[in-house]
């Protein structure tokens, strides 16, 4: 009788094509699991440009930017990707020449994501800057992309998002109508045009009731996706109102007049809202809208001593990080008020917004569904593990500035009188810090900065503050004067200014004569890490 010999096809007997075809379908964490199972898995994946670029876009917490074509193939991606992430662990750069701009007031201007807008002062224009490098082969070679709009009545930027090319304002309502304000979107690439996937080209907003409780209004703004957000507050946070719109639908909002303070908040995704005030950050879920806004979490913020408090409570987003990165660090700037206080201490904390995402499945585990009556998780429940705090000035626009896990900042305190300070570039990557901690990687001028390291805090905190999310520290040798800076990809852009010192007279009589310095010049300075 003959027998059938049952031939046993393993994995490794594929070809080659289709194993590479079948690992394609995993993410990169999962491709670095895949490299440890075998020689041959390892060498298959270490071949592939595909495979080897997804594990590097996983390990940098990147999203390819820009998305591979018959013009940027992944093996140059890739090189470029891995370069860039080499030159700012080096702190290595080269810079383009300074680009000089109109002179702007510190308060007069929007900069985020490389695009600078300012309202031209008595006039109802809106005017926008972009420099740009015009070469790629590491030249000095820069431009300066300009364009604005003119409007017909007085207006009020509130804020604009390159990812979804999104421009929005705020127009006093004409009279005799029942709101106070039109919010316009228009399109931020032709700022005289409506937006093409607005539901419509304006929304009513705020109630003349309210308007009444809040004239003038404070206002503050997030754009993430289909949706963005106007916090309308007095100056004291007292009475506020927060609108939600989705602003590729027609008349499709949602006003939130909550029980509780609402000192600023941030749209982090397509369905949660993050609120703070003087005690707690609240999540609430756009799961619903525009029905309702849930609340999902909350957590206490440190607290303070008596007779200390927090005035001013902001959230500092990265708008940019939101297309570009998996996930991305969010700061909480507490300014601190207190009657034996010489300054207005400020402490910055940092956490990572998917851990902030994570820690509701801890919340709802302990407390159930959340609501305005139930309690906040403790600070040390959360704060101590998932938040690193640093203390500083609050009036200081140089610091803390965040591109995904990256912040960078100019060292030091910044003075009445213009000084030069080095660059400082904190990693919070913890795929970096983990192979920092087993000497892998460049070490030059790096240092690693792990556990509890803010001591003062003990003079106006009841608890330790946050020492989790280790951090890789650089600083350059090279000094810098900046008014403001901000991240834009592997670019650090720095508003820089040259001064002159003017004797000035006294206001009082008797009182001696004063040097002031006067900013005579301002430019934009381009740090390229390529």
């Amino acid at each position: 009788m003959n027998q059938v010999r049952r031939a046993t096809l393993e994995l490794l007997d594929l070809p080659v094509e289709i194993l590479t075809y079948i690992l394609g379908h995993l993410d990169g964490y999962e491709l670095a699991r895949a490299r440890q199972v075998c020689h041959n898995i390892r060498h298959m994946i270490d071949s592939s440009s595909e495979l080897s670029y997804s594990i590097d876009l996983k390990y940098f917490n990147s999203i390819s930017f820009p998305s591979p074509g018959p013009d940027r193939t992944v093996s140059s991606l890739r090189k470029s990707l891995r370069q860039s992430e080499f030159a700012w662990q080096k702190a290595e750069y080269f810079k383009s020449n300074p680009i000089s701009i109109p002179y702007i007031r510190r308060d007069a201007f929007m900069w985020s994501c490389g695009i600078l807008a300012f309202k031209v002062q008595n006039e109802n224009r809106l005017r926008l800057f972009q420099p740009q490098v015009t070469d790629s082969d590491h030249s000095n070679s820069t431009s300066l992309r300009e364009w604005g709009c003119q409007l017909d009545s007085e207006f009020q930027l509130c804020g604009f998002s390159p990812a979804q090319n999104l421009l929005i304002f705020l127009v006093r309502a004409p009279p005799g109508e029942s709101h106070a304000y039109d919010l316009i979107f228009r399109s931020l690439s032709e700022p005289d045009k409506v937006h093409p996937e607005a539901g419509s080209a304006a929304v009513k907003t705020l109630d003349k009731d309210d308007f009444e409780l809040l004239d003038p209004p404070d206002v503050s703004s997030s754009i993430f996706g289909h949706y963005c957000g106007i916090l309308f507050s007095d100056a004291f946070k007292v009475d506020v109102v927060l609108q939600i719109w989705n602003w590729k639908s027609q008349d499709t909002s949602l006003c939130l007049k909550p029980a509780h303070e609402i000192m600023d908040f941030s749209i982090l995704t397509n369905e949660i809202i993050l609120v703070v005030n003087s005690k707690e950050l609240l999540l609430y879920s756009l799961v619903d809208f525009p029905d309702a806004l849930h609340l999902t979490a909350k957590f206490s913020l440190p607290a303070l001593r008596t007779p200390f408090e927090y005035e001013i409570v902001r959230i500092k987003d990265s708008v940019s990080s939101h297309s570009r990165m998996h996930n991305h660090i969010i700061t909480i700037n507490m300014k601190i008020f207190g009657e034996d206080l010489t300054n207005e201490p400020c402490v910055t904390l940092y956490v990572e917004r998917n851990s902030l995402l994570n820690l509701q499945s801890t919340y709802t585990h302990r407390y159930g569904k959340a609501s305005d009556s139930s309690p906040s998780l403790p600070w040390s429940e959360w704060g101590l593990k998932y938040t690193r705090s640093f203390r500083g000035d609050s009036y200081d626009s140089c610091k803390h500035v965040i591109f995904g896990l990256r912040a960078v900042s100019l060292f030091g305190s910044q003075t009445k009188h213009p000084v030069l300070r080095p660059l400082c570039i904190r990693d919070f990557n913890p795929h970096r810090v983990a192979d920092f901690k087993a000497g892998n990687g460049i070490r030059w001028n790096q240092r690693l900065i792990e556990g509890e390291s803010l001591s003062s805090s003990v003079d106006l905190f009841l608890k330790p503050l946050g020492y989790g999310l280790p951090y890789i520290e650089t600083i350059t040798e090279e000094k810098f004067l900046g008014l403001k800076l901000i991240v834009e990809g592997n670019k650090v852009m720095l508003l820089s200014f040259d001064f002159v010192g003017r004797l000035r007279s006294p206001a009082q009589a008797g009182r001696p004569h004063f040097v002031a310095n006067e900013v005579v010049d301002q430019s934009i300075e381009i740090l390229n890490f390529e």
